[in-house]
């Protein structure tokens, strides 16, 4: 009866079908999937162009879709719509919603379900970098912004607010109770708060706090010193962290229990650290001479001949940079071993068990762009000629 139906609605001979339980496969034409009871589950046409049926797993639900126009997701409490994607898509879920165009034009709020009599809550739209706004029965969150004409927004950009009046020749900001008012952006800058102080950049600025915190600059980039209160997590007593720099002659940063000066930055210098661990670094025409030696971290650099360093139990070793890379790494109870000759030409994956090492070992080798080898270690091979972009790919 269903190879009827498919030869009746698209011509199709019987050589063409293939008939299992719970499936009419006639693909590229057709496809149907059906339940136990005979009732159609989901379908495809044309390829993988027209498909309706089951979500994918583990979410489950329906997904349906002429690609590349439009495909739909639906899930438990939540649907997903894709219209030309990126152009367009919509995203519903059980207490909000969010869409947007090309990422520049973006709304989302709250769901008919969850919003109240009152009217809108928590609607956002913003037509980027021009127009943004936030509606809320709160005025004192509601906000409508016009740039560079005037306006406000807050809690974007990693600010509490943000406004300008019009931009650049008036802005202020305000970010963890320090307010930072500029006339005009970014030239004269006035800190009031925890943070306090005065700029006009390029030439100069000074601020001070929170605490011990000292930040000044002179000619920027290019003088600075810097005192930095101990994190919140650091050992009662601790002292604060020092940043100095005069370049290209000189930079030094000191925190407790390490030190590392440049001199004549960033060619000539040396780290010295003892906490948390130690290590110890010399730097000579950096990044081509480098010497370290330490707890955690070996670093031996004769760049470009000869480059090997370690650290967390992974090695990596170069050979006449960029032509012969090794790098060796536990994952697990599996060390991984990885050569290549200049990036891709050759390039090969070695596994083997660590508490079992012997078990035949995994690999894999790309000679490109001529062949590729798979083995599994446990008698499954594979043989691909020519292989051209399963290199560039590695985990598709």
């Amino acid at each position: 009866m269903r190879a009827a139906r498919l030869v009746a609605l698209f011509g199709l001979t019987a050589a063409a079908l293939r008939v299992q339980a719970d499936e009419v496969n006639a693909w590229p034409a057709v496809v149907l999937q059906e339940d136990d009871a005979g009732r159609t589950e989901g379908w495809s046409a044309l390829g993988p162009l027209m498909f309706s049926g089951p979500g994918p797993a583990p979410d489950g639900g329906r997904q349906s879709g002429l690609r590349p126009l439009y495909v739909q997701v639906a899930t438990d409490g939540s649907v997903k719509t894709d219209i030309l994607y990126p152009l367009f898509y919509f995203r519903q879920y059980p207490d909000n919603y969010t869409w947007s165009v090309l990422q520049l034009i973006n709304g989302s709020g709250l769901s008919a379900g969850a919003a109240k009599a009152a009217g809108p809550i928590d609607q956002h739209f913003d037509v980027w970098p021009f127009y943004f706004s936030h509606v809320t029965p709160d005025p004192s969150e509601t906000y409508h912004a016009l740039m560079p004409v005037y306006g406000t927004i807050k809690y974007r950009l990693g600010f509490t607010r943000i406004s300008w009046s019009p931009f650049p020749l008036f802005v202020q900001t305000v970010k963890r109770d320090t307010e930072s008012t500029y006339v005009p952006w970014p030239f004269v800058k006035v800190m009031q708060g925890p943070e306090h102080g005065f700029a006009l950049w390029p030439l100069f600025g000074v601020t001070n706090g929170p605490g011990v915190s000292h930040h000044s600059f002179f000619l920027w980039p290019f003088a600075w010193d810097n005192t930095i209160e101990p994190e919140f997590d650091a050992p009662e007593g601790s002292e604060p962290s020092t940043q100095l720099g005069l370049l290209p002659f000189y930079t030094r940063e000191k925190a407790p229990g390490s030190i590392s000066e440049n001199y004549l930055w960033p060619f000539f210098g040396y780290t010295e650290r003892t906490l948390p661990k130690r290590y110890s670094e010399t730097r000579y025409f950096w990044p081509f001479l480098v010497q370290g030696r330490g707890d955690d971290k070996l670093v031996e650099r004769w760049g470009p001949v000869y480059t090997h360093s370690e650290a967390m139990g992974a090695a990596s070793t170069w050979v006449a940079w960029p032509l012969w890379h090794r790098s060796t790494w536990v994952d697990g109870d599996t060390a991984q071993a990885k050569t290549q000759f200049f990036y891709f030409l050759y390039w090969s994956l070695d596994q083997t068990s660590v508490s079992r090492p012997a078990l035949a070992p995994a690999y894999k080798r790309h000679f490109w762009p001529l062949l590729s080898i798979w083995d599994n270690g446990a008698g499954s091979r594979q043989v691909e000629f020519p292989s051209v972009f399963e290199i560039f790919f590695p985990s598709n």
